[in-house]
């Protein structure tokens, strides 16, 4: 079970970056189409890709540590994205709820985005803080042992 525990970051971490690096990538393949696309600049749009492909990538890399410079690769990662989610909530989503499209909104509702928009704040504000609690339980839980059997001899 502590394994599970210890690496459970990863599920939320592989939801983020399959999103916003998928995204990224997406667009950093056509940004005419979608700078045509979007009521945004040329220079928005590059942004926007590079922001959603490096923030996924940082998201990731973040997990496989549990040092300073990883949780700022994490919560850096997450905050470069909630100017793009929050732009997607108000230039395409507004006004509809159900991620269905409508005629109204062919591209949904803001309901995923909602969801994405709270993840990336998780991720802003906790960063690593819990691989670093389950590292240092874990630490702990070595050292306890040992020194149980020092005090027995």
């Amino acid at each position: 079970m502590k394994f599970f525990t210890a690496n459970a970051h990863w599920l939320l971490r592989i939801a983020f970056a399959s999103v916003f690096v998928y995204h990224g990538v997406l667009k950093l393949q056509n940004l005419e189409g979608f700078a045509q696309m979007l009521p945004i600049s040329y220079l928005q749009v590059v942004l926007v890709a590079l922001a959603e492909t490096a923030g996924g990538l940082l998201v990731l890399a973040g997990g496989f540590r549990a040092d300073r410079i990883s949780d700022l690769a994490t919560r850096l990662g997450a905050a470069l994205n909630i100017p793009v989610i929050i732009g997607a909530i108000s230039i395409v989503h507004w006004g509809r709820w159900n991620f269905v499209p409508s005629e109204t909104h062919p591209m949904g509702g803001f309901e995923f985005q909602a969801v994405l928009l709270l993840l990336i704040l998780y991720l802003v504000f906790t960063g690593n803080t819990g691989i670093a609690a389950t590292e240092a339980k874990n630490a702990q839980a070595k050292q306890v042992p040992a020194a149980a059997s020092t005090a027995a001899d």
